[in-house]
């Protein structure tokens, strides 16, 4: 029996996969990109991406993060083409969708990816560290002042992701339009409409010190993306890709000693931050976008409540 599946005579199981990623709403671009590239690289060997056994064998040439990219996406494909045989079912093709819904469903443990054992170190930033963080934005690896376009862009950028708990790819994607005001009693707190992970909005609280750097960025660059690409001449561009941010962290982190300093950290350090300060764990997962409290859980070692926020104990100045 082949081992392969077959829907139509017509079918290209490769184009299928990647034409079914690039259509997931779910996926964040960095996650397509990591899904569609592996992908590729297995069709360049010129097997199925159907075959069972063609991809358990390939998997084993790769590493391990390579081979749970792959995983994954050998995964949407069997759900998607198990869909696509479903629905096109008739009294007359039956046994056929059968076949194919029988093989899609055995692509699924095709990979198998081990499972890390122990704890995975992580980094999580003091309040002082915090504040140095931010200050080493004004100064370059040779010792000398930092442009002042750049501190300032740097200071925003790290800002958003220690003392808002954005995720890289929210934070390249946050514009001007999507910080707002909303009321709390007889005050008025600024808010970021975070567009998260796996189609996922949620409304994150932020500090007056944080909304006003917004603020200030904002009469530097005008409307649209809110982290901006810096040219050789300093001027604003395109908004910063998720790639230029992780590098940006990486090297305000160096100046401070934390060489190995990644943006999850400040995500993880806003985490930690708040719930030393009292914030409730309940609301740190929502300010976070958690799906689970469990999730919240390992970055530590209900009803949004506008009124207190993490932001606010974050030192943000």
């Amino acid at each position: 029996m082949n081992a392969n599946l077959t829907l139509t005579t017509d079918f290209d199981p490769g184009k299928f996969a990647l034409t079914a990623i690039e259509n997931d709403p779910s996926l964040q671009p960095s996650t397509k990109h990591q899904y569609k590239r592996a992908i590729t690289n297995y069709l360049v060997t010129g097997e199925s991406m159907t075959d069972p056994a063609a991809l358990a064998k390939y998997a084993l040439t790769v590493g391990t993060s390579t081979r749970a990219f792959l995983a994954a996406a050998v995964t949407r494909l069997a759900k998607s083409a198990e869909h696509f045989a479903k629905s096109g079912a008739t009294p007359e093709n039956i046994a056929g969708v059968q076949a194919a819904v029988f093989r899609a469903q055995a692509l699924r443990g095709a990979i198998t990816v081990p499972q890390t054992k122990g704890q995975k170190a992580h980094t999580w930033l003091s309040q002082k560290q915090v504040a140095e963080l931010l200050k080493a934005c004004s100064v370059r690896k040779s010792g000398q002042p930092e442009a002042a376009i750049v501190s300032q862009r740097d200071r925003l950028a790290i800002g958003l992701m220690v003392a808002a708990g954005l995720r890289r790819q929210e934070a390249v994607n946050l514009s001007f339009a999507d910080v707002k005001l909303q009321p709390v009693g007889d005050k008025m707190r600024t808010v970021l409409d975070v567009k998260g992970k796996g189609a996922k909005d949620r409304v994150v609280p932020i500090s007056d010190t944080l909304a006003n750097a917004i603020s200030d960025w904002g009469a530097v660059v005008g409307d649209g993306r809110i982290l901006r690409a810096l040219g050789r001449n300093k001027q604003p561009d395109k908004s910063m890709t998720t790639t230029a941010l992780y590098n940006l962290v990486a090297k305000r982190g160096e100046l401070i000693g934390l060489a190995a300093l990644q943006p999850h950290d400040l995500r993880r350090t806003f985490a930690q931050l708040g719930y030393d300060a009292g914030v409730p764990i309940a609301q740190i997962s929502v300010l976070l976008g958690h799906a689970s409290i469990k999730t919240t859980q390992r970055y530590l070692n209900l009803d949004l409540d506008l009124d207190t926020t993490v932001s606010d104990f974050v030192p943000f100045a």
